[in-house]
């Protein structure tokens, strides 16, 4: 989850601590990371483009590893959701289609509304797989287990593969195995590059985040389900919102291990474990993803063996700040509960 405490594009020796306090996870997949200058999409996020970037992700690495966990890096391009000010060179950002999203970037001069950005030639194309790939490679440099392809929540993958932000008429637009062509050249390249068993892909069907619109959501993420069963990558990573629709669909047509964040409803959030534990019993998903709970409960494995407590995260600390909301939560031992 973004977190925006990564001043100047660092993360930071409190980013080390706060990943390494929930080294107990199965997995951490990191905050989201951009690869390249123009695919910032926020205020204080962290990137993974240059030499210092990865020297200070190193620190991450190691103390979690030290504490016998495993991490992924979640690589995020924004594409639309940027602006300007984000760029040294003022530039705008780029999208599939010149279509703004109607959403707002925050800052601390007040919400300035998003541009309608520059479509994207097919030389943008080509740069931006190429910054993807070296940005995995400076990944590997870096310690991480593997990445993870942001293709959810409105970014610029799922600006590809949503016809409501992607009207392009040349092999990048139009019927769904068009617009998803983006999405597996992704995944294509950026796996013969690190190796597929180190790649993952977050995708979030139907979702309506920084104003997408998909009006085929079944179509389109069978297809792309059949396209990735292809490759062998490390998991397929679904985020539901709200509906159960598309889940088991890709859950058919794809082999290999499923990570699901269930929400098959609206009053389905956060994700609670019992409900992740509902799923993996149903044989619905391989793994089940958080984030809520593991934001605010660093001992999150302990807590859900013992059935709780949990610590209620506080949304007043979600993005920037100093350590209050970050990693002073409690573990169940410090709160004078033994979970066993």
């Amino acid at each position: 989850m973004t977190r925006s405490r990564a001043y100047g594009g660092l993360v930071s020796e409190l980013t080390v601590r706060y990943y390494a306090q929930r080294a107990s996870a199965g997995l951490i997949i990191t905050e989201g990371t951009q690869p390249s200058v123009i695919g910032q999409g926020y205020l204080d996020t962290p990137g993974l483009h240059s030499a210092e970037q990865v020297a200070a992700w190193r620190k991450v690495t190691d103390a979690v590893h030290a504490e016998g966990g495993r991490i992924f890096v979640q690589i995020m391009h924004g594409g639309r959701v940027g602006h300007p000010v984000l760029y040294p060179d003022g530039a705008l950002p780029m999208a599939p289609s010149a279509i703004a999203s109607g959403e707002r970037l925050y800052t601390p001069d007040g919400m300035l509304e998003h541009p309608t950005p520059r479509e994207m030639t097919l030389d943008d194309i080509e740069r931006t797989i190429d910054d993807h790939v070296a940005s995995a490679h400076n990944a590997v440099e870096a310690g991480f287990d593997g990445v993870e392809l942001h293709g959810a929540n409105g970014y610029l993958i799922h600006q590809f593969l949503a016809d409501g932000a992607n009207l392009r008429t040349d092999g990048y637009g139009g019927p769904a195995e068009n617009r998803i062509r983006f999405a597996v050249e992704l995944v294509r390249a950026v796996g013969d590059a690190i190796g597929f068993h180190r790649l993952g892909i977050r995708l979030s069907p139907g979702n309506t985040a920084n104003g997408i619109t998909e009006s085929d959501p079944a179509e389109l993420y069978t297809t792309l389900a059949r396209a990735l069963a292809a490759y062998d990558l490390a998991y397929v990573h679904v985020m539901e919102t709200g509906s159960r629709a598309v889940a088991p669909l890709i859950r058919a047509e794809w082999p290999g291990v499923l990570i699901l964040n269930p929400h098959p409803s609206p009053p389905d959030a956060p994700v609670t474990p019992d409900a992740g534990a509902r799923d993996l019993t149903e044989g619905l998903a391989d793994a089940i993803s958080l984030a809520r709970y593991w934001l605010a409960n660093p001992d999150l494995p302990a807590r859900v063996r013992a059935g709780g407590p949990y610590n209620e995260a506080d949304p007043a600390t979600f993005y920037g700040g100093d350590h209050r909301g970050y990693t002073d939560y409690s573990t169940a031992s410090e709160s004078g509960h033994s979970p066993s």
